[in-house]
């Protein structure tokens, strides 16, 4: 089973302390904001453990931030699975709800969403708190990754709608891949989970940026592997063994392979950037705290690498069942 592939992580990260009592008042949240509506749902989402994704990719937030933190992380994992169960009809009720989401951060502190159903309303409520203390520079940031995020998974479902969902080549999937996974703005949130920020001209510098981008694809490819068999059986061609099985004709197996051997590399690449860093930040002339910045900024990304990946090992989320019970979160 691909959930049972293990990597060999050089990264020994943290879970945070504060992580049964923030799941507690977050599962209280879940229910009362409906974003499940049924038993059935609320039983398939608490399988997920996203309160232990949370717990690991921002071990240093403290209790109540890491509340805001597991409500925020449950929006794109249920978003996403609003069209991820082969309705392409929903296509246009989902870009309407994507448009909403994508806009809360740019409106003033407090709207109203404009269109209304749990998701947005939840979002709404959560972007209060998320961007609580933050600067206008990362509030910026942080809303142009979210953004690309869901206007990805937007293109996704129009693929689907047109019957051409399986088609991307190796390099498309690639880059695409690197904008549905939605690691950009996740590292961004490591950020606010300590309430510092990475230099701007670190963020810019491009060495940092083809960091981001390897972890994108390091956690997106493991992630492919590890939910392989449950999308398999659902017919969903968004996946890493599913392209290199279909561009390279080759068995499974060997497809499986090559996304392994794929995985490691981009981890490895990683690896020898992140040696770079202390040489940037002589380049770049900082001083000893914007150089602690860059430091934790780093931390984030290497939480958000081994947290992501130990949760996925475990997740009832990537677990082959016959049937979604997943609720219907688009309706008013």
């Amino acid at each position: 089973m691909p959930q049972d592939v293990t990597f060999d992580l050089p990264f020994d990260t943290p879970v945070s302390e504060h992580l049964e009592y923030a799941r507690a008042r977050h599962l209280r949240w879940i229910w009362d904001m409906g974003l499940v509506r049924s038993q059935a749902g609320f039983e398939e989402y608490r399988s997920w453990d996203l309160p232990q994704a949370a717990a690991r990719t921002y071990p240093h937030a403290s209790a109540a931030d890491m509340v805001v933190l597991m409500n925020w992380f449950s929006l794109a994992f249920l978003f996403d699975d609003q069209f991820d169960a082969n309705r392409p009809d929903r296509a246009d009720r989902i870009l309407e709800v994507a448009r909403e989401l994508i806009v809360t951060p740019l409106r003033p502190a407090g709207s109203r969403p404009r269109v209304v159903c749990p998701i947005t309303v939840a979002w709404a409520d959560v972007w209060n708190h998320l961007s609580d203390g933050m600067s206008l520079t990362w509030r910026t940031r942080f809303a142009a990754s979210w953004g690309r995020f869901l206007v990805a998974h937007c293109e996704e479902v129009d693929l689907a709608a047109r019957g051409i969902a399986g088609t991307l080549d190796l390099d498309e999937y690639t880059e695409f891949r690197r904008r549905t996974v939605g690691i950009h703005h996740s590292i961004d949130a490591g950020e606010r989970s300590r309430g510092f920020e990475v230099p701007a001209q670190v963020q810019a510098h491009p060495l940092m940026e083809r960091m981001r981008d390897l972890a994108a694809d390091t956690i997106g490819f493991m992630n492919d592997i590890h939910s392989f068999e449950r999308e398999r059986r659902r017919g969903d061609g968004h996946n890493l063994i599913a392209v290199l099985h279909r561009e390279r004709h080759c068995s499974w197996e060997a497809a499986a392979d090559e996304a392994y051997r794929m995985t490691n590399d981009r981890l490895a690449e990683y690896l020898e950037l992140e040696a770079q860093v202390p040489r940037m930040c002589d380049e770049l002339g900082l001083d000893e705290n914007e150089r602690l910045r860059v430091h934790q900024g780093v931390e984030a990304i290497q939480h958000w690498i081994n947290g992501n990946y130990e949760w996925a090992l475990v997740s009832g989320r990537y677990e082959v069942k016959k049937e979604s019970s997943v609720d219907d979160l688009l309706a008013v």
